[in-house]
């Protein structure tokens, strides 16, 4: 009985940390400023972009260098 007893204890204690952790976290998430998040969201999306389109054309530069040289 006392095991038992020391195994629902445990139990108890994680099931009341994730509680807290997910109580935190849902305050975290309230907590934030849309606008901003929406912006910053945009601006790395578009830096994230546009190093794509920079490696495409450095490869296309590299491409028509091969030409030329063939």
């Amino acid at each position: 009985i006392g095991s038992v007893q020391n195994q629902l204890q445990v139990t108890i204690n994680n099931i009341t940390v994730t509680q807290v952790n997910v109580k935190a976290a849902e305050s975290t998430i309230r907590d934030v400023d849309f606008a901003s998040e929406s912006a910053n969201f945009s601006k790395y999306n578009i830096l994230a972009q546009s190093g794509s389109y920079a490696m495409s054309q450095a490869n296309a530069v590299q491409q028509n260098v091969l030409k030329l040289l063939q």
